[in-house]
């Protein structure tokens, strides 16, 4: 028990705030548009849920600043 307490205090957390989390919400919704609009389960036009939770946890790491960066699935090869 005193091993598991040890261990997770050596990590630090960071908080979201609720700014960058709707700025990354909105962008999720824009780059991973639904099938049917107002059916979430219908699921998305594009990318699965482990995308979506990839793209919104890059989109929080940058402060919710992900306009630049194409969609996933848009690249071209």
């Amino acid at each position: 028990m005193a091993a598991l307490l040890w261990c997770s205090a050596g990590t630090a957390a960071h908080a979201v705030t609720a700014e960058v989390a709707r700025a990354c919400n909105a962008q999720v919704a824009k780059a991973f548009p639904p099938r049917q609009v107002g059916n979430p389960a219908a699921g998305s036009a594009k990318g699965n849920a482990k995308a979506q939770r990839e793209f919104f946890a890059q989109c929080v790491a940058r402060d919710g600043k992900m306009d630049g960066d194409p969609a996933p699935g848009d690249e071209k090869k």
